[in-house]
């Protein structure tokens, strides 16, 4: 428990043996309730080194995308009762010591989705970012602003919480197939700004390995456009 509020840390992973030992361990945290491990259909021994590490392990039996593991975990914090849901990376990019940041704000100011942001003063990304990555994570925060009409820094990074309660809400659609890949969290935080839930972004610092260790499973175009059409589809109305 977290000041009351019993936490559930979702971790979406994708052959991650070598790092999800490590997530794991800095992740078990005497607040964290449940530390569930989402096994994205892996080919490799995620599932077994997470479970030895101590996590729950939820595993999907196939890759569904990145979204769709979320899905799942977020439903399964609904179905255990848990009062909040913190969401980190399977790559160890960041840093579980960072998790009070985003739930203060839930705990005490009543907000409902709570954003770590790396361009925040305080927050930070490290040199090993690469440099695409350092355009992208701007643009996209530029472009979601103009269309929600609130200044933002920052809408991709996965590093968030979510009051769990806010799923209650008919608007909001997770169920849908297209947001099976990198678009579920944009628009997750999209329809919670446009239908008026209180957001707050903190600062973050978020790890890039060097790139021999491998950062992202992420396909540059097919992935990037997953982040980009919640935007448009919802903004124009093709999608709800």
């Amino acid at each position: 428990m977290y000041k009351g509020k019993s936490v559930i840390v979702l971790v979406p992973a994708f052959n991650e043996e070598v790092k999800i030992r490590q997530v794991v361990a800095r992740a078990s945290l005497s607040y964290v309730d449940t530390l569930l491990i989402i096994d994205d259909g892996s080919s490799d021994s995620t599932a077994a080194v997470a479970r030895a590490g101590g996590a729950q392990v939820l595993s999907l039996g196939t890759r569904c995308g990145v979204g769709a593991a979320l899905r799942n975990g977020l439903r399964q914090g609904k179905i255990t009762r848990h009062d909040i849901a913190v969401i980190m990376a399977g790559n160890n990019k960041d840093d579980p010591g960072e998790i009070p940041r985003l739930l203060d704000p839930i705990c005490d100011e009543d907000y409902d989705l709570v954003i770590g942001s790396r361009h925040l003063l305080g927050g930070n990304y490290g040199g090993d970012m690469p440099f695409y990555r350092k355009l992208a994570t701007r643009a996209h925060p530029w472009l979601m602003s103009l269309f929600v009409r609130k200044r933002l820094t920052e809408t991709t990074n996965g590093f968030r919480a979510i009051r769990l309660s806010l799923l209650d809400d008919k608007r909001i659609r997770l169920d849908q197939s297209w947001l099976n890949a990198y678009g579920l969290e944009v628009y997750l935080l999209y329809k919670a700004l446009k239908l008026g839930y209180k957001h707050k972004e903190v600062p973050c610092t978020k790890i890039y390995p060097p790139k021999a260790q491998g950062y992202t499973k992420m396909k540059p175009v097919s992935g990037w456009w997953s982040i980009l059409r919640p935007i448009f589809l919802l903004g124009l109305g093709i999608r709800n």
